[in-house]
């Protein structure tokens, strides 16, 4: 069977896993007590979202535009983050855990040496790291050559 037909077939169990799990939790700590643990993950999830996704959403958004999935491998420490807090915002306790585990650093690295990528260290600068190869130089003509030393232009 295809990855996609399991990744379909589990996305639709979801619903129906969490539900069990709820009920789990719910009978052996109490309904009002499992409610409250859900609503506040889901709080959790918000404030994780805003806190440190709100600048990585926007890039986001800008990097799906014209070049696609490749300009999100340049930050996947800031998109996992964004996934922690999207799945911290899922009502759940399946979705709580792996939100969770997420956000651990180092479990992070696992899953990135498991998936055979090198996870890019976050940066909080707004600068983006690119080898020689990657990038060059496109002199911009709106731009005057502000020299105060008389040497003339190249």
């Amino acid at each position: 069977m295809n990855v996609a037909k399991y990744l379909v077939l589990a996305l639709l169990a979801l619903p129906v896993m969490e539900l069990v799990v709820f009920i789990a939790v719910a009978g052996s700590i109490g309904f009002l007590w499992a409610l409250l643990l859900v609503v506040a993950s889901s709080m959790a999830g918000a404030m994780v979202l805003r806190h440190a996704g709100g600048n990585h959403i926007a890039r986001m958004r800008v990097a799906m535009g014209p070049g696609g999935f490749t300009a999100l491998q340049a930050d996947s420490a800031g998109t996992m983050t964004v996934l922690a807090g999207i799945l911290l915002f899922i009502p759940g306790f399946i979705t709580d855990v792996l939100g969770l585990l997420l956000l651990l650093a180092p479990l992070r690295r696992a899953l990135a040496a498991l998936l055979g990528r090198k996870m890019a260290p976050a940066r909080t600068d707004g600068v983006v790291d690119l080898e020689p190869e990657q990038w060059h130089q496109v002199p911009d003509p709106a731009l005057a050559d502000r020299r105060d030393d008389g040497r003339a232009k190249p």
